[in-house]
C-alpha cells in the first residue's frame, strides 16, 4: 500500500486531473441527457472519482478537499442505492 501511495503522490496532479475530468463527464452526461441519462453508470463513475480525489486529498493532508470528496462518496453511495431502487 505504501508503494501505491508513493506512486499517487509522485503523480498527484495527474491523478487529480483524472478525477476532475471524471466528475465533469458524469455531470455532463446528466446535463445533456436529462432523464435519458444512464444514472447507475453516472453514480458509479462519480463515486469512483470521489474515491480517487479523496485519496489524493488524504495523502496531501488537505482537510477541506478530503471532507468534500468523502462527502461525495456518501452521496454517490446513496445515488447508487437509489438508482438500483434499493432505497
Amino acid at each position: 500500500m505504501k508503494q501505491i501511495n508513493q506512486l499517487i503522490l509522485q503523480h498527484v496532479k495527474i491523478f487529480e486531473m483524472i478525477g476532475v475530468i471524471m466528475r465533469i463527464v458524469s455531470f455532463s452526461l446528466v446535463s445533456w441527457l436529462g432523464k435519458e441519462s444512464p444514472f447507475m453508470f453516472v453514480w458509479i463513475f462519480n463515486t469512483l472519482d470521489a474515491v480517487l480525489l479523496s485519496w489524493c486529498a488524504i495523502l496531501k493532508k488537505d482537510r477541506a478537499y478530503t471532507l468534500l470528496n468523502v462527502f461525495w462518496i456518501f452521496v454517490g453511495l446513496v445515488g447508487i442505492l437509489r438508482a438500483a431502487e434499493i432505497i
